[in-house]
């Protein structure tokens, strides 16, 4: 079975990983209120989704 002659350095190792990395979330605004909310996502500071009222968010 094949070993490796000698130790991978640290540089390229972290080259070979360059394309792993998290993405950054895909963030809209909100039609009803301007708030930045996740795409298909129910907007947390309104309630609404897509045009209509999901859920009553209470005002004090």
């Amino acid at each position: 079975m094949p070993v490796p002659k000698r130790k991978t350095s640290k540089s390229k190792r972290n080259k070979r990983r360059a394309h792993i990395k998290a993405a950054a979330p895909n963030l809209t605004t909100c039609p009803q209120c301007g708030e930045t909310t996740l795409s298909h996502h129910v907007c947390h500071s309104c309630g609404t989704y897509k045009g209509r009222t999901v859920i009553e968010i209470e005002k004090d």
